[in-house]
């Protein structure tokens, strides 16, 4: 088994694509990261202080410009006070801060992962290799288990290299001045409360690789089903970009919270926001659970009874 495994990962790592994919992905944490760091330069700077004045200054300005929005600016305006009061920095946390806001970039790592899962079984067929594999003295199940593993040890992979990038580049940028682990923010009852960025950060991080594990195996499974490996992308990632937007549209119609998209965003639950009234983590766990399951069932069941000759 492990021999097999060793094998689809060097099928994987052979490819220019998988190299070009890993430049791409560094390349897009340098670039956020530096834009994050420019704009936020004032408040970084030895005059956080001035900077931060100016700033209260200027959420009066529109306080009294818009009536309408007086409460929202007040609440800021509050928080922004007590940074003052208490001689913290507001971006003292800057570079977990920094790093968190990466976690969109898992996204990006998910696009690569189905793209490399589809090809993994469909371009086994594609190109009659498939055959030299089942002539091998292995079951059909450890070949799937195999090019399962190693697709998700790629993405394992991207998720490491995604951190560590994120984490050095923003330590070179900030410095050790923005590696404080707790900030300020106003909780549901308007009360300034100390959050620890780190903490928030890991759970946003692990919430969305859940998605990234579904939308992986929803793509493994079409590859092995349909042989194809442009369907198993296609509808990938039409359910990961039009997930949301479909799920907000149909989140009126209380069966909506048994679909599979409107599930996979379990950040959803660290807002207290969600989907539908009722609806629960435990519960979206369950039903994602239920979903793993079935795709995984029906890809080990389809290649096991395939005729491929």
């Amino acid at each position: 088994m492990l021999n097999l495994i060793r094998n689809e990962n060097m099928k994987i790592y052979r490819r220019l694509t998988t190299w070009i994919m890993v430049i791409l992905l560094v390349g897009l944490v340098g670039l956020i990261s530096f834009l994050i760091h420019y704009d936020s330069r004032g408040m970084n700077s030895a005059d956080w202080r001035q900077a931060q004045t100016q700033r209260i200054e200027q959420l009066e300005k529109t306080k009294a410009d818009f009536p309408d929005n007086a409460a929202d600016l007040d609440q800021q305006i509050k928080l922004a006070q007590e940074y003052l009061n208490r001689d913290m920095s507001p971006n003292q946390a800057a570079v977990w801060q920094a790093v968190g806001s990466m976690s969109s970039l898992i996204a990006v790592i998910t696009v690569f992962t189905v793209v490399v899962a589809a090809d993994a079984m469909s371009g086994e067929f594609s190109s009659g290799t498939i055959k030299l594999l089942l002539i091998r003295p292995v079951s059909r199940s450890k070949i799937v288990f195999a090019k399962y593993a190693a697709g998700f040890q790629f993405s394992i992979f991207m998720l490491l290299l995604l951190f560590t990038s994120a984490l050095v580049i923003n330590l070179v940028l900030y410095g050790g001045a923005g590696t404080s682990p707790t900030v300020l923010e106003l909780n549901s009852m308007g009360a300034i409360v100390e959050k620890n960025v780190i903490i928030d950060m890991l759970s946003t991080y692990g919430f969305k690789c859940v998605e990234l594990i579904m939308i992986v195996t929803l793509a493994f499974m079409i590859s092995t089903l349909f042989r194809s490996n442009s369907l198993a992308i296609g509808i990938s990632l039409c359910i990961m970009f039009l997930g949301n937007t479909v799920s907000m549209i149909l989140s009126r119609y209380d069966w909506s919270k048994y679909l599979l998209f409107s599930n996979m965003d379990l950040t959803r639950y660290l807002h207290g926001q969600p989907l539908v009234p009722g609806m629960t983590m435990t519960f979206s766990i369950l039903v994602l659970a239920a979903y793993f399951i079935v795709f995984n069932v029906l890809t080990w069941t389809v290649f096991r009874r395939r005729d491929v000759m």
